[in-house]
């Protein structure tokens, strides 16, 4: 039986956070809930952080007002809840110091570097019962919820078929600088683990659920285990089918890119930014540009850039989900389980690409 996770916090209560890892994408979290708290958004405060940079680390929290813990276990006895955000296969000692001082966990994607290991991570916090969200924020971003309404409205008729391409540079390079992403025993794979997770999460979260997957991977840069070109093919149980081609090239003028098509029975709709929009929609009565804005307490954030804040608000919109949750003690969306279901998504794409491509069943 799942053991009962810590009380509520009072909504007045200020919520304390630590980050484990302190790299680019943990930096995307804690400016938009630095902002988030300067503009009374939420009641919290980055407190203490860790990282295996001791630079790193000092400078991330010097931009914080927070502290250096030296281990796992003082980083959770000085917070209530974890930002996991180290390389994936660190995060499940990360998750288990997070159980073991039954702190809230936010986990980035993908949770760990293969199946098993994702599905031993959800098992533990299932069993613990603490509050878990996934990292999986295309789900935040306005345009993809807009998108899911849209589709689910109908109004375009049944759904047939997308097509995704998503591109963005070598992550060990320019802004990213992830040198652990070209090892395998760290990343666990190349662009469709590491990256493409977000896009059959996001397809599932439009399209609904998968009934089979067949996929090819080829690997161009010659990092072992490291694939930097996958395409798959996803048939779902609506009837619909999508295309996904996931790449990462060396053109350092393209980072993280998504265009993706979608054709219904009676429109067809289209975008080329994945957290702006616009949805641009074309049926037999015409086109149209419909803007997707972000609600009004994100364009009011306190982000000194425009170029960083309009990369950070999807994240902001997400941790706030993560904390209004933990604060009022319901269950945070998107879930572990959630995460675990893409998990499933990529290794049966793996299992197929293994054995040239066939397809795999799914359910």
């Amino acid at each position: 039986m799942a053991q009962r996770g810590p009380p509520a916090r009072s909504v007045g209560a200020v919520l304390r956070i630590g980050f484990v890892g302190t790299g680019l994408i943990a930096w995307a979290h804690g400016l938009g809930l630095q902002a988030m708290i300067e503009a009374g958004v939420i009641e919290a405060d980055v407190s203490v952080v860790l990282d295996r940079s001791a630079p790193r680390a000092q400078g991330f929290a010097a931009a914080h007002g927070a502290e250096v813990a030296g281990d796992l276990g003082g980083l959770v006895e000085r917070c209530d809840a974890v930002w996991v955000c180290t390389p994936t296969a660190a995060h499940r000692s990360a998750v288990d110091a997070a159980l073991l001082g039954r702190r809230a966990i936010f986990c980035e994607k993908p949770l760990a570097p293969d199946l098993a290991g994702a599905w031993s991570l959800v098992d533990a916090v299932v069993a613990v019962g603490v509050p878990a969200q996934s990292g999986l924020v295309l789900r935040a971003a306005p345009v993809f919820r807009a998108l899911r309404a849209l589709v689910a409205s109908g109004t375009l008729g049944r759904p047939m078929a997308a097509t995704v391409r998503d591109d963005q540079y070598f992550p060990i390079q320019g802004t990213y600088g992830s040198a652990w992403r070209a090892d395998v025993s760290q990343a666990g794979g190349g662009c469709l683990i590491e990256h493409s997770i977000h896009d059959v999460d996001i397809l599932r979260f439009c399209l609904g659920e998968a009934v089979g997957v067949s996929a090819r991977t080829a690997n161009f840069s010659g990092h072992e285990g490291i694939e930097d070109l996958a395409t798959v093919s996803i048939s779902f149980d609506s009837g619909a089918e999508a295309h996904l081609t996931s790449v990462w090239h060396n053109i350092l003028s393209r980072g993280s890119t998504r265009r993706i098509e979608l054709f219904c029975q009676d429109g067809m709709v289209w975008l080329d930014d994945e957290f702006r929009g616009p949805l641009h929609i074309e049926t037999s009565a015409g086109t149209e540009a419909r803007p997707c804005p972000p609600p009004a307490w994100v364009e009011d954030l306190p982000l000194d850039r425009d170029e960083v804040g309009l990369a950070v608000r999807a994240y902001a919109e997400a941790d706030r989900a993560f904390v209004d949750a933990v604060v009022a003690g319901r269950a945070p969306e998107p879930s572990l389980g959630e995460a675990l279901v893409a998990h499933r998504l990529v290794d049966a794409a793996y299992r197929s690409a293994a054995a040239g491509g066939v397809p795999i069943a799914f359910g």
